[in-house]
C-alpha cells in the first residue's frame, strides 16, 4: 500500500510537470486569442511553439501582428517581426511607427522602419515628429553674433521648425548639423546687410536668405520655417577695429621716429668725433708753426718786422672776432625780449 501511494504521488507530480511544460511551450491562450483576432491559419500553434524554442516572446509578436492587421497592414507577417527581434530591434516601436505612419499617410515600409530602428534611431519619435513638427532653437542657448557691413554687431536667435525626413534618417545628419547650418546662414545674412538698420527693420530677410540655401540637404529633417525670435544690437566692432588700428599705427610711427632720432644722435656723435679729429689736426699743424718760424728766422727768410706784422694781424683778427661775437649775443638777447 505504501509503495502504491508513493508511485501515485510521483505519477501525479510528473503529470503536473508535463502540463506546466506543455502550457509553457504551447501558449494555448495566445493561440486562442490569435484565432479570435485574426481567424484560423494566421498564427498556428506550431509557430508559437517555434517562437518559444527560438527564445522569442510570443506575446510580443502576437500582439504586434494583431495590431498591424487590425490597422490594415496585413502584408506584414510574423516571420518579419521575429527576424527583426532576433536582429536586436525594438518590435513594439516599429509596430507603433508603421501604424502611425499609415494613418498619417506617410510612406513608410517595414524594411525602412526596421533599418532605421536597427541603425539606432528612434523610429517612433521620427514618425511623431513627421506628424507633429518639432521646434529647434538656433543656437541652442544664447544668441549668434555677426557684424553688418557698417561695422555694427547684431545678435540674433532663431527658432527652426522641422519635421522628420524619414528617407534621410539612415545616414542623415542630426540636430547639431541643422543648428550649425542655420547659424552659419544667419551670420552670412547679417554680414551681407549694408547696415544694421536693415536687419532691425526686416528681420524676415534673414529667414528668407537662410531658407534659400537648402540647409536641410543631407540631414534627417526637412526645414519648414525659420523664425527670428530675437534681434539685438551689440558693440560697434568697426569703431573698435579702427581704434585698435590707429593705436597700432601710432606705435609704429613712434618706433620709426625713435629710430630716426637714434640715427640722428649717432650721426651727431660721428660729426662731433670728426670735428674733434679735425681740431686735433689743426692743433698739430699749429704746433709746426713756431718750428717753421724759427727755421725761417735762422735761414733769414723772416725778419723781426715781419713777425710783428703777423702778430698785429692776429690780434686785429681776434678783436674783430670778439666784437662780432658780442654783436651776435646782443641781437639774440634783443630778439628774446
Amino acid at each position: 500500500m505504501l509503495v502504491g501511494s508513493v508511485i501515485s504521488i510521483v505519477l501525479l507530480a510528473l503529470i503536473i510537470l508535463a502540463v506546466i511544460l506543455v502550457l509553457y511551450f504551447v501558449p494555448v491562450g495566445l493561440w486562442i486569442q490569435s484565432i479570435f483576432s485574426l481567424g484560423f491559419g494566421r498564427i498556428s500553434i506550431v509557430n508559437l511553439i517555434g517562437m518559444r524554442l527560438r527564445k522569442i516572446p510570443p506575446r510580443l509578436i502576437v500582439d504586434g501582428i494583431i495590431n498591424l492587421h487590425k490597422a490594415g497592414l496585413e502584408q506584414i507577417k510574423t516571420g518579419m517581426l521575429e527576424t527583426h527581434y532576433l536582429a536586436g530591434g525594438k518590435v513594439r516601436n516599429v509596430v507603433i511607427s508603421l501604424i502611425a505612419a499609415d494613418k498619417a499617410k506617410i510612406p513608410l515600409s517595414f524594411e525602412n522602419a526596421a533599418a532605421i530602428d536597427l541603425a539606432g534611431r528612434d523610429i517612433k519619435g521620427a514618425v511623431e515628429t513627421s506628424v507633429y513638427p518639432r521646434v529647434i532653437d538656433a543656437p541652442a542657448s544664447g544668441t549668434l553674433a555677426a557684424v553688418a557691413k557698417d561695422g555694427i554687431e547684431v545678435k540674433a536667435r532663431a527658432r527652426v521648425t522641422v519635421r522628420t525626413n524619414i528617407p534621410g534618417l539612415v545616414g542623415g545628419a542630426t540636430d547639431e548639423t541643422v543648428i550649425a547650418r542655420v547659424g552659419e546662414g544667419i551670420v552670412s545674412a547679417i554680414g551681407s546687410a549694408e547696415t544694421y538698420k536693415n536687419v532691425l527693420e526686416n528681420p524676415d530677410n534673414i529667414s528668407r536668405a537662410v531658407l534659400k540655401k537648402g540647409l536641410d540637404a543631407g540631414t534627417a529633417y526637412e526645414i519648414l520655417s525659420i523664425d527670428i525670435a530675437d534681434v539685438d544690437i551689440g558693440k560697434n566692432v568697426g569703431a573698435h577695429l579702427q581704434t585698435d588700428q590707429a593705436q597700432a599705427d601710432l606705435q609704429v610711427a613712434k618706433a620709426r621716429a625713435e629710430t630716426r632720432r637714434a640715427m640722428a644722435i649717432a650721426q651727431e656723435q660721428e660729426n662731433i668725433a670728426s670735428i674733434a679729429q679735425m681740431r686735433a689736426k689743426v692743433v698739430e699743424a699749429e704746433r709746426e708753426v713756431p718750428i717753421a718760424m724759427a727755421q725761417a728766422f735762422r735761414e733769414g727768410n723772416l725778419g723781426i718786422m715781419d713777425y710783428y706784422t703777423m702778430k698785429n694781424i692776429q690780434a686785429d683778427t681776434g678783436m674783430r672776432d670778439s666784437i662780432s661775437g658780442l654783436e651776435k649775443k646782443e641781437k639774440s638777447e634783443g630778439s628774446k625780449e
